[in-house]
């Protein structure tokens, strides 16, 4: 774990006798929603429940912005140089889209894995932070990681059992509506709890700090399009040294390896969908040579694109995550 993490972990607010109750109950909560394996989404647009009885390798995906709380099972999570933990009462969040590795351990058909996923966006949490005053001070000059791990606090697991309650209320309408207030609340909750300032970042929110922020968006938008650094840095107005510096503070890579990972991942899905094969996924995410798409593709998930995709039809659905 990076020096990060492990001060997150050891924070205030480890699990008490009490707080193992409130996640039991809302574990009680999710089974009367879903006991199938899977992501289920909710009655509310930004809730989803997953669920899941074996442990599973690593699985390539995109993280996309958003709060994951775990009430049962491990969970583990690489990308770049960086690998997390997290365990029941942990919360992971990932304020960019990023490439990543995820695998599920710990669990068995008695004792599966569940979670609970918010998507959330910048723009929510900036509004939250407007509407409420909030004014957070960064601990240190440093650039932080734009996904990490905090603990679950007895107020924030109360705020997802009243969420869950929503989802069985026979009102659908009314589940919708309440669920929006619900959620400023709970990201005003996490704004103001131990680890708010590693949510409002400069270099994420402010469009004159640098700029990273609207540079990571920049490729995630454009992975297909081909860039040298020096016409990133000039596009957003940062120095070289300072894209390269910030970039890898937040996502753990490279501007470049962000880009390949993001058309590889892309290539992955669009071949396990059936849409289309090695060569046209290659071009379609910006490759001109089929044999370097192949080379790159076998270093990064251990197989040649067909051995690949062949191996994980048979395993798993890749859609779990």
């Amino acid at each position: 774990m990076t020096e990060q993490q492990l001060e997150t972990r050891s924070a205030p607010g480890q699990s008490t006798g009490n707080h193992q109750e409130q996640i039991a109950g809302i574990i009680a909560q999710t089974e009367k929603i879903t006991l199938a394996d899977g992501r289920h989404p909710t009655v509310i647009p930004y809730l989803s429940i997953s669920r899941n009885s074996r442990i599973t390798p690593l699985i390539p995906s995109v993280l996309t912005p958003s709060f994951c709380l775990i009430l049962q099972g491990m969970k583990k999570l690489h990308y770049g140089s960086t690998s997390l933990e997290y365990l029941p009462g942990d919360y992971m969040v990932s304020m960019i889209h990023l490439p990543a590795f995820a695998q599920i351990a710990g669990v068995s058909r008695e004792m599966p894995y569940i979670g609970l996923r918010i998507d959330i966006t910048t723009q929510e949490i900036a509004s939250v932070m407007t509407q409420a005053g909030i004014s957070i001070k960064p601990r240190d000059k440093k650039v932080n990681n734009a996904t990490f791990i905090g603990k679950a606090d007895a107020s924030l697991l109360e705020v997802f059992s009243r969420l869950l309650k929503l989802t069985g209320n026979g009102n659908p309408r009314e589940a919708v509506y309440l669920s929006g207030l619900i959620k400023h609340e709970l990201i005003f909750n996490l704004l103001t709890g131990d680890y708010g300032h590693l949510f409002l970042q400069e270099v994420l929110f402010d469009q004159n700090a640098g700029g990273i922020g609207q540079a990571i968006a920049w490729i995630h938008q454009n992975y297909s399009r081909s860039f040298t650094v020096h016409e990133l840095a000039d596009a957003h107005n940062i120095s070289v040294s300072g894209l390269h510096h910030k970039f890898k503070a937040i996502t753990a890579m490279g501007p470049l390896q962000y880009q390949k990972q993001l058309r590889l991942q892309e290539a992955r899905r669009l071949m396990l969908s059936g849409s289309m094969g090695a060569t046209a996924a290659a071009m379609e995410v910006g490759y001109e040579s089929a044999s370097q798409f192949s080379r790159e593709y076998r270093r990064l998930f251990g197989l040649p694109p067909l051995k690949d995709i062949r191996a994980v039809r048979r395993s798993i659905d890749p859609g779990e995550f």
